[in-house]
């Protein structure tokens, strides 16, 4: 196996000589073999190597033990260690997201910080072919694009993946064979996270009823779409230096999209372009969906003056040379003041004195039920999992529809309004919560069947309009 993860390196061109490494060592079987592959690799390279061990402080007395392990391997194998606690349930309660994600986080700012008192060294992390497949089909379910498909890539800046072309089961013999001992996470073979049920039923009903080769086969695909990702993101980088002027404004970046070269570029090379530039503007993607690309396309196809809500603060609007893209000062998709909406005809919506959204997980839902739920008419819960884009308070546009019963039967919004008999003049003044053209909740009305709350729900997204009496008293 150790040849097998040597020529992956040297394919991938993760190492050079007198690279300097830091190792993300949790004690498992992936990490040690990782640490160990490293120090074979050493020689060759002529590598500064140190371990890095984070504590997310969770399965009581479980972490400590494998904090110990890991003390005892790095000082029998004579790497520098660096220990991190983290109280990953704190933090996760703190920035609003689940346990998962910060330990994600907690893990990440820990490897870079290493990395940076290293000066710029490498972070290797044993991700291996069975992970690497699990991010596919992770990324399937919630709804990726081409980037998406090529799942976890071999080498990303300076992280670098040494393992990603063995499989767990390769591992776990080479362990065995070189008499290596490893700490075992009961966790993982629990349903809690997502993660773990494409772990324990997705991928072995995939090898044992349809094809045993369907790790390798994943990952083949995985590979080929890393390299088309590769070759679209350079077609990108081009057409962005033609079709796109940047600008700072009060040190805030905006853009101008020029219709005229817009128009010229491939139809299949738009969505990521515009992914880019609102990622620039922004200063992150995570919540940019399907749906906003495809609105700031059409309003290419509109007359000057229209405009368009985005996450983060940002604002479409179709000007004389193209669309011009920025962030403003108003509320935005994660709440805040003043929150008076412009959607893309121009027009100013209904204005609520304060919107505010975040995401809670099980631990606080149960907390707050009582308060949140039957003492605050204003607020409203959905299942954020289920959510397929990002929420945005708005009012109604054309393919409006909203889920109407437990069964998943929708109906479309302007046939809601006929039932209920509101007046047609106040209709365009009613704000929605929705999700794309789904709609969650007519404010001041009702709110849709879909994306409900059950027992099964981890993370709920909170939604609270004040305005006032308008917009109480609503199912």
């Amino acid at each position: 196996m150790y040849k097998k993860v040597e020529d992956y390196v040297k394919i991938h061109n993760m190492l050079e000589q007198k690279d300097k490494v830091i190792a993300g060592v949790s004690g498992g079987a992936d990490s040690v073999c990782l640490l160990y592959v490293l120090l074979e690799l050493k020689k060759k390279y002529s590598l500064e190597i140190r371990a890095v061990h984070v504590n997310h402080c969770l399965r009581e007395g479980a972490a400590d033990e494998d904090e110990a392990y890991v003390r005892k391997l790095c000082a029998g194998m004579e790497v520098p260690l660096e220990v991190y606690r983290i109280d990953v349930v704190h933090l996760a309660k703190e920035e609003g997201m689940s346990s998962e994600e910060a330990g994600r986080a907690a893990r990440r700012k820990a490897f870079e910080k290493e990395a940076d008192k290293m000066g710029g060294a490498k972070i290797a992390l044993a991700h291996h072919k069975n992970d690497n497949v699990e991010t596919l089909l992770l990324n399937i379910a919630r709804g990726t694009g081409l980037k998406g498909l090529g799942g976890i890539r071999p080498a990303a800046g300076r992280y670098i993946h040494p393992l990603l072309g063995v499989s767990r089961e390769e591992i776990e013999k080479f362990l065995k064979k070189n008499q290596l001992s490893y700490c075992m996470d009961a966790t993982n073979y629990e349903d809690t996270y997502t993660r773990n049920r494409i772990r324990n039923h997705m991928i072995p009903y995939m090898e044992q009823k349809i094809n045993p080769r369907f790790t390798d086969h994943a990952c083949s695909m995985m590979e080929q779409m890393g390299k088309l990702w590769d070759h679209i993101a350079g077609e990108v980088c081009m057409a962005e230096k033609t079709a796109v002027v940047y600008r700072e404004d009060q040190g805030k970046k905006e853009a101008l999209i020029q219709k005229a070269v817009f128009e010229k570029i491939p139809e299949a090379l738009r969505p990521y372009l515009l992914h880019r530039v609102m990622e620039k503007v922004a200063g992150s993607q995570k919540d940019l969906a399907g749906i906003h690309l495809e609105q700031t396309e059409e309003l290419f196809r509109k007359q000057t003056g229209r405009k368009l809500d985005l996450p983060y603060q940002m604002c479409a609007r179709r000007c004389y040379e193209g669309v011009e893209i920025s962030r403003n000062d108003r509320a935005g998709e994660s709440g805040g003041e003043g929150a008076q909406r412009e959607q893309s005809d121009g027009r100013l919506t209904r204005k609520a004195d304060r919107v505010k959204m975040r995401v809670l997980g099980r631990k606080e839902m149960h907390e707050e039920q009582d308060v949140t739920i039957f003492q605050t008419p204003y607020t409203k819960w959905f299942d954020y999992d289920i959510i397929k884009n990002s929420v945005t308070i708005r009012t109604r546009r054309p393919g409006d529809y909203i889920t109407i019963d437990r069964k998943g039967r929708t109906q479309k919004l302007k046939q809601y309004f006929i039932n209920e008999k509101i007046p047609q003049k106040e209709r365009d003044d009613i704000l929605l919560a929705a999700d794309g053209s789904h709609i969650l909740w007519v404010i001041g009305y009702r709110r849709g069947c879909a994306c409900e709350v059950t027992e099964s729900t981890r993370k709920i997204l909170e939604i609270t309009i004040d305005g006032g009496e308008n917009y109480g008293g609503d199912n």
